[in-house]
């Protein structure tokens, strides 16, 4: 019975993260203005349509942000944590700790995606420089708006960007000093930890 628990328990959290993926990439490509027609970001628009066009109706933008994405992704992140609670322990928990516990969750995925884009734009920036592959575009689209103001901060190193560097460090530090010390003082079990 302890191997289809785990089974289900990869399931679960394989599935549901990938939706949860596509639900904060939508949200970021809106956040970051990327291009709307980029076949990635129609990819991620017909993906989560069927359940954000209903919280369409009942949830406003606010300051031109996408909340029905956000709201979304909480509500995906606490079922996918509530089913894993579910399978490892019987039971779902308390519904507040549940929701404080998402809100970590999603915001730690928000930091995660710029993290990875920025290495892929890193690496890209090597190997294909200009590069006017969908998907190259798109993370430079989601990169450049989180790095302008470490660019601003640096001098001019003639053509040399090492804004990735900065803001490498400052995704780690917040995720260090931030999501895992909220995590702990609030009691999230280590395998909703994996999930982040």
């Amino acid at each position: 019975m302890l191997g289809l628990n785990n089974a289900a328990i990869y399931i679960v959290q394989t599935l549901g993260s990938l939706y949860l993926l596509i639900v904060m990439l939508r949200f970021i490509l809106q956040l970051v203005r990327a291009d709307f027609y980029n076949p990635l970001s129609q990819f991620a628009v017909r993906a989560t349509q069927p359940l954000l066009r209903p919280m369409r109706r009942i949830i406003p933008s606010l300051f031109g942000l996408d909340m029905s994405s956000l709201v979304l992704a909480i509500l995906v992140q606490m079922l996918v944590m509530a089913l894993t609670l579910l399978l490892a322990y019987g039971t779902t928990g308390n519904p507040l700790q549940l929701l404080i516990w998402s809100l970590i969750g999603v915001t730690a995925l928000f930091l995660n995606i710029f993290f990875f884009a920025l290495i892929i734009s890193v690496i890209l920036s090597w190997v294909a420089p200009g590069s006017h592959n969908p998907g190259a575009e798109l993370v430079n689209q989601i990169c450049d708006p989180f790095l302008a103001p470490f660019r601003r901060l640096l001098p001019n190193l003639g053509g040399l960007d090492i804004s990735p560097i900065l803001a490498f460090m400052a995704i780690k530090l917040i995720d260090m000093l931030v999501i895992n010390n909220l995590a702990a003082m609030t009691g999230m079990p280590e395998i909703l930890r994996l999930l982040m």
